[in-house]
């Protein structure tokens, strides 16, 4: 494309999300639409709800001209199934992604794979790895970009900033303008860690980065036109003290379930104000699945959600029942899960100990009238119980591989844990772990590292003794020190409590090789093999033990099966120049070592390595 052709695109990609509104809308489907989820963002840093420091001109304008949502719930504080189900329509037990790092269902129906079947061109842009393709949201979708590119250091990147999300996407927008299109677009900010000052408060940094995110849509938010349909939303919110309770994911108030939902554009009556149609009655993102496809001129069958462009053209909102989850508490600490259901005014937390609030006069959940109210508790449990058991279904697999878990593990998530299919009423209630949760909460949310960071871990694993992933963060911390006497006994009670990863294995082969017990670290990466059985990362380090073994033909191997599997393995790369270079084979490995220069970026500090090896071969 010359540069012209590309100023072009670009042109037409501008016009069409920011093209001149017409006098009246009509009832024709859609053209394009064009979806925006901004990752941890509450309703209540929003302009259009309320928020006087607000920074969010771009949905606010989104508002002031089509629908606002007064009281929209996410089915997750998590984002991976909060996205399923914003995706599919269906709560979690639907699509089966109960957590960060478990794949959804490949039977359910999602928006894309409805609409690529009636010739939309559908892309989809995110932005952070707990959306990566592995688990299996890209169904449908003819484009799906999830490239996030590398750190400085040569290894993966987890998230990618939102201009660079919203620029790729006008892009495909434009080359797909003569045909009706479908564009989700994902931003992670402002999930943490917040980046600015730490020295600035949580809060603070946190609106900044809200701020950089509706920046960065402006071009996509300010669509008016008549024939293209714009939603923006969020997956859940975030905390910052409220029930005692950071960041996100554990607990299941309002706090991190209210979330922003605006739409506007194809076929929809203008507002009624200049702030926008507010609809007050509560909705769930698991309706907009079927909102969507109705606007198409389709319809998604088998979902929980209900289609609002009946309550978007001025009627009421059905009364039913909004259900929400969070697992995650299950999977990641082997405490019981958490399940609520919105019914009315009143909503039930179900957990070993029940909350039932009064939300319409008490919307903060402040009041627990579970003990008073038995009547509403037994009404509403046995409803929840009609959407999910506090167990997980025995074919659900927990198992995320290393380099995954690793991933979310630096995005604030577990992948794994000690949940299996073991009933939640015998397990401690989350609430009975606030203040640990808290404190686990700053660990995962990235604000905390160094000296700091072991600290806070220590004081975790002294009082969470069973806690496998602060015992895997903790030896992985001191492993990264060069510090294996301390991180053995770590990694190996990581092991003990039966977290279901290869991770602990792993490092503690790393640790056992660096002593030199060779034996012990083959038995490590045996059993690290037995639980993840493709997983690349195992076969790169099977290689590097059969190099201190001296089996170089079999190290050879090893590493070339690893970047057969994973391309982008940078370790296994260069330890597979070395391994050729050792076994006299010179070419292929100034072939490996030039691959692999090409592959990192300009500033990578590996680089001075591969170039040192590159000259001694020269």
């Amino acid at each position: 494309m010359t540069s012209r052709s590309a100023s072009a695109a670009a042109l037409a990609a501008l016009l069409l999300l920011t093209g001149c509104r017409r006098a009246q809308t009509t009832n024709e489907a859609p053209r394009a639409i064009v979806l925006v989820t901004i990752d941890t963002l509450r309703a209540d840093h929003v302009g259009a709800y309320g928020y006087a420091r607000a920074r969010t001109s771009s949905i606010d304008a989104v508002a002031k001209r089509g629908i606002v949502f007064d009281r929209a719930y996410a089915a997750a504080p998590i984002t991976l199934p909060s996205h399923a189900t914003i995706l599919s329509g269906r709560y979690p037990p639907g699509h089966g992604a109960r957590d960060n790092g478990m794949r959804m269902s490949g039977s359910v129906r999602t928006i894309a794979t409805e609409l690529h079947a009636r010739g939309f061109a559908t892309g989809a842009f995110v932005a952070a790895f707990p959306l990566d393709h592995q688990f299996g949201l890209d169904r449908g979708f003819d484009v799906y970009s999830d490239r996030l590119g590398r750190d400085n250091d040569g290894r993966p990147a987890n998230e990618r900033p939102a201009s660079q999300v919203v620029a790729e996407a006008r892009a495909w927008i434009a080359s797909n303008a003569g045909r009706r299109t479908f564009a989700w677009v994902h931003l992670f900010e402002p999930h943490a860690p917040y980046s600015g000052d730490p020295s600035r408060s949580a809060i603070e940094r946190y609106d900044d980065e809200i701020a950089v995110a509706d920046q960065a849509i402006a071009a996509l938010a300010a669509d008016t036109s008549a024939d293209v349909l714009t939603i923006v939303t969020s997956d859940h919110g975030e905390a910052f003290g409220e029930h005692g309770e950071y960041a996100h994911s554990i607990f299941v108030y309002d706090t991190t379930l209210h979330v922003p939902l605006v739409i506007a554009g194809a076929g929809l009556p203008p507002p009624d104000s200049a702030s926008g149609r507010h609809v007050s009655d509560p909705v769930s993102l698991a309706d907009i699945a079927p909102t969507i496809m109705r606007l198409a001129g389709a319809e998604l069958k088998d979902v929980d959600g209900i289609d609002l462009t009946s309550a978007m053209r001025g009627g009421a909102v059905p009364s039913r029942e909004i259900y929400s989850e969070s697992f995650a508490p299950l999977i990641e600490f082997g405490w019981a899960p958490l399940r609520a259901l919105r019914s009315g005014s009143w909503k039930l937390v179900a957990a070993p100990r029940p909350e039932l609030y009064d939300l319409a006069r008490d919307p903060d959940e402040q009041r627990d009238l579970a003990s008073t109210d038995q009547g509403n508790v037994a009404r509403l449990s046995a409803r929840i119980a009609h959407y999910s058991d506090a167990a997980l279904p025995p074919t659900i697999s927990l198992n995320a591989d290393a380099q995954t878990a690793d991933r979310l593990r630096a995005l604030g998530y577990a992948a794994g844990g000690r949940g299996g299919g073991t009933a939640g009423g015998a397990r401690p209630d989350p609430k009975d772990r606030r203040e640990l949760a808290a404190r686990i909460a700053r660990v995962t949310a990235g604000e905390l590292s160094g000296d700091a960071l072991i600290a806070a871990l220590e004081a975790i694993v002294r009082d969470d003794p069973r806690n496998g992933q602060a015992h895997l963060r903790l030896g992985y911390a001191r492993l990264q020190r060069g510090d294996c006497q301390r991180a053995e006994p770590e990694l190996a009670a990581a092991i003990a409590t039966g977290l279901p990863s290869a991770d602990a294995h792993l490092g503690l082969a790393t640790c056992l090789g660096r002593r030199g017990d060779l034996e012990a670290a083959g038995r490590a990466l045996t059993e690290a093999q037995r639980l993840e059985p493709s997983n690349p990362v195992i076969v790169a380090n099977i290689g590097i033990l059969q190099a201190a073994r001296g089996n170089l033909p079999k190290a050879i191997e090893s590493f070339k099966a690893a970047l057969a599997a994973d391309p982008d393995l940078t370790q296994a790369r260069f330890d597979l120049a070395v391994a050729y270079a050792r076994s006299g084979h010179r070419g292929e490995a100034v072939t490996e070592a030039r691959t692999l220069l090409t592959r990192l970026p300009p500033n990578a500090p590996q680089r001075q390595a591969v170039e040192q090896l590159l000259r001694q071969l020269q």
